[in-house]
């Protein structure tokens, strides 16, 4: 739900009737230079249509610097999930800010490098002193520049200065692991200036901020939250009729359908244009339509003004059933959860449908009244947004054609073991280091099926763990005679005197039911071994959608043990002291760092 399209009133009278005790609390910090209070109840508000129970802390007025650097407790709480970073330039430069044309050039380089030198130094003690999520609010470029309309006209203005500021600071937090900077510019430029500031809050109680400003600020800030605790989508799918394109190509033909570069039909393409963008990142493209499959691909195939083709498709259900069930076989086909998918259609009727049927599913309603607003909405909702894109984001489209060929294979193969063989299936177990941090991160962040402990960790958290003297973190990328998978396992371990604990074990959806778990775990064992432990632990904690690993470490001659610190979770410990398990016969090469140890 967009912020904006609610009240500030009717938002605080849901939060009061909401039943926010029974979610999932994500503990938040604020640090500031002006004074920002209603923020707190949109964010709260925000959290809990993401299905978290938000508890805020704000810092003092004005004590950035001193909170970084003490030890705070609210603040360096080991809880704390994100924190948020308000500096006003006002407050900490008036003389950038106010004052600017009474400075020399001199003066000005002076306190550019003073004020990014003070960013800098905050950011880098929170975190040494914290693994929560860092979020900064880039300085506000100035509305009427100091220097009027010549401001526009040289490098050394108000408004050159204040970009190159931003830009140094922007600098820092790309070196800064697990930090993040919104371009406050870009939310200012969407509101629009005369209705992002207050002039009167801002004399009276140093509140720069509307209403509006706040609805808008904390949209973006979500966007990195709902990355940060894994709720992002995975899966966009696509009605066709007056969705990617206008007009019902059934009864007016591939050349009365409106698709082109002139309007109506520039907005269709536009929006397949945009939907393009999405499958380059990563995302999963798929057709849900009521309609004959040839005449569908007629269009995608031959219409020449038509961008999204059928190559950039995972999967589709193009007949005339109801959607809810083809939705349930897309997402059986695709192996991901109904909960990464978002569904988007013209029609109100499937809409309700999908939302009643199917509420785990996020719905983006294409009406005639946002027909000249649909791309943007779907490029601004953030609900595919991700802290990272990595390669293998990249390559998803092509992994998933090829896992199509794959699975053609399978179907003409007399048996599993035959099948196998067929694949030329390599392993490769590395160490995880610079180059892999992120990518391990996203599939703790992202993976939730084949996930004995479904623990979320960002880069920073994982670095620790390689950094660290008594933890280890190994991945496994697969490879296949139609294609590399990638990194799509990963074992974090931590090791003790004569005990080592799976602290998480995870597989990515693509890789299951190949035998890749089986060669991961092994690897673990071999490595606890060689670091001295005499037992191996780990445990399950069930979740909704992990129930498949119910049974993976007891199959894999581990036994049960005395419950830990939880009586949902299911503690095993493996002995060292009897044999290891073998690795799966049809693998063609598997290739391990521990090998060379």
């Amino acid at each position: 739900m967009l912020l904006s399209s609610c009240t500030f009133s009717e938002i605080a009278k849901s939060l009061q009737s909401a039943d926010l005790a029974a979610l999932p609390v994500l503990r938040i910090a604020i640090l500031r230079n002006i004074m920002l209070e209603p923020l707190v109840t949109y964010l709260r508000y925000a959290a809990w249509q993401l299905g978290l129970n938000a508890q805020v802390s704000v810092g003092e007025f004005d004590t950035i610097m001193q909170e970084a650097l003490a030890a705070s407790p609210t603040l360096y709480d080991h809880d704390t999930a994100v924190i948020l970073l308000f500096q006003h330039l006002e407050g900490i430069s008036w003389d950038l800010a106010r004052n600017f044309n009474a400075l020399s050039e001199e003066r000005v380089q002076a306190e550019v490098e003073r004020v990014s030198n003070q960013c800098s130094q905050i950011i880098h003690a929170l975190r040494g002193n914290s693994s929560a999520m860092i979020v900064w609010h880039g300085f506000l470029p100035p509305i009427d520049p100091a220097l009027g309309i010549f401001d526009d006209q040289t490098s050394h203005g108000q408004g050159s200065t204040v970009h190159r500021l931003n830009q140094t600071v922007r600098q820092t937090i790309s070196t800064v692991a697990n930090a993040y900077y919104i371009d406050m510019g870009r939310l200012m430029a969407r509101v629009g200036a005369k209705h992002f500031f207050d002039a009167r809050n801002w004399h009276l109680w140093r509140a720069p901020f509307t209403l509006a400003a706040y609805a808008e600020i904390v949209q973006e800030e979500c966007k990195y939250i709902r990355a940060r605790v894994g709720k992002n989508k995975k899966c966009l799918v696509l009605d066709c009729d007056n969705t990617l394109w206008g007009g019902i190509v059934g009864e007016e033909g591939v050349a009365g359908i409106k698709l082109g570069l002139v309007a109506p039909g520039s907005v269709y393409r536009e929006l397949q244009q945009q939907i393009l963008e999405l499958y380059h990142r990563g995302i999963i493209l798929a057709l849900c339509s009521k309609n004959n499959e040839e005449s569908v691909f007629e269009v995608l195939d031959q219409h020449p003004e038509c961008v999204l083709k059928r190559q950039h498709l995972s999967a589709w259900r193009i007949n005339w059933q109801d959607k809810p069930s083809n939705i349930r076989e897309l997402a059986n086909e695709l192996n991901i959860g109904l909960d990464s998918m978002v569904f988007m259609d013209d029609s109100p009727f499937e809409i309700e449908l999908v939302r009643q049927a199917l509420p785990e599913v996020a719905v983006i309603h294409f009406t005639r009244e946002r027909l000249y607003q649909i791309r943007q909405l779907l490029a601004s909702s953030g609900l595919f947004d991700t802290l990272t894109v990595s390669q293998e984001d990249r390559s998803r489209g092509r992994m998933l054609r090829a896992e199509a060929e794959r699975r053609q294979l399978q179907s003409a193969s007399t048996d599993l073991n035959s099948y196998y063989h067929s694949m030329a299936m390599q392993l490769v177990i590395r160490f995880a280091d610079a180059n892999s941090v992120a990518r391990v991160a996203q599939l703790t962040q992202k993976t939730n099926q084949f996930n004995l402990t479904t623990r979320r960790y960002s880069d920073a958290d994982i670095h620790q763990f390689v950094q660290a003297d008594d933890s280890e973190v190994i991945h496994v990328q697969l490879l296949d005679k139609f294609g590399d998978f990638g990194i799509v396992g990963v074992c974090i371990l931590k090791h003790a005197p004569e005990q080592t604990v799976i602290d998480t074990f995870l597989l990515s959806c693509r890789a299951l039911s190949r035998g890749v778990e089986d060669v991961l775990l092994l690897q673990a064992l071999r490595l606890a071994k060689m670091r001295g432990a005499t037992r191996v632990s780990g445990v399950f904690y069930p979740t909704r959608k992990n129930s498949q690993t119910e049974f993976f470490y007891p199959r894999s001659g581990f036994d049960a043990a005395p419950p830990l610190d939880s009586e949902q979770a299911r503690h095993f410990v493996f002995s060292l002291d009897k044999e290891l398990p073998q690795a799966p016969p049809f693998f063609a090469a598997i290739v391990s760092d521990i090998d060379a140890l």
